[in-house]
């Protein structure tokens, strides 16, 4: 073999090392971006299930306090029928007055340990799955070749907007108007 045939053969080995190295990149970056627009997908389908389970627990809480009432009510209904007839009598309120039914406070801490934690717990939810667009975005546009690359294969292919994170009127209100006022927990008395 002489010297020309050796060359084009070592310039056709290093043509094709080149060529399997860029195959391996390409489904290499398809590959990472199938996998982050289903981790997108996979985090807001949690901020669902987070968000569901919450607002459950919350209904469900809030429940109790109103259950706790009745119950005492049919309770004390039911004691001051056996002791002091159908009629009932006078004593009924000195009875009252003395054994002073309460409703117990822990059942609005409870419900405000729900709140708490809900809140708390959707709010990592959310920040997991911006850092997931925000990852996701990266890889599509710090590396121009890779961008051409998966633009050309219809990247991305899932509607990001669609993962923007759960907000209320009045935040996008704030952030619109760029004012924040004071948050009044109670009506002031007239």
């Amino acid at each position: 073999m002489g010297k020309g045939v050796i060359a084009v053969l070592g310039v056709l080995g290093v043509l094709m090392l080149v060529g399997i190295i860029g195959v391996m990149m390409f489904f290499g970056m398809y590959g990472t971006a199938v996998r982050m627009e289903n981790g997108l997908e996979a985090q807001y389908k949690q901020n669902q299930n987070n968000y569901d389970n919450y607002w459950k627990k919350l209904k469900e809480s809030a429940q109790v306090p109103d259950m706790y009432v009745a119950d005492m009510k049919s309770v004390y209904d039911g004691v001051m029928r056996g002791r002091y007839g159908a009629e009932g009598s006078k004593a009924v309120f000195q009875f009252i007055r003395e054994h002073n039914p309460q409703v117990d406070s822990k059942l609005y801490t409870n419900l405000q340990t729900t709140i708490v934690a809900g809140r708390n717990s959707f709010e990592a939810d959310q920040k997991m799955l911006l850092d997931k667009k925000q990852i996701y975005l990266n890889y599509l546009q710090e590396n121009p070749l890779r961008g051409f690359f998966l633009g050309a294969l219809g990247f991305p292919r899932a509607d990001l907007a669609k993962y923007d994170i759960v907000t209320s009127d009045e935040t996008q209100r704030t952030f619109d108007t760029k004012k924040s006022d004071d948050i009044k927990l109670r009506n002031k008395p007239q």
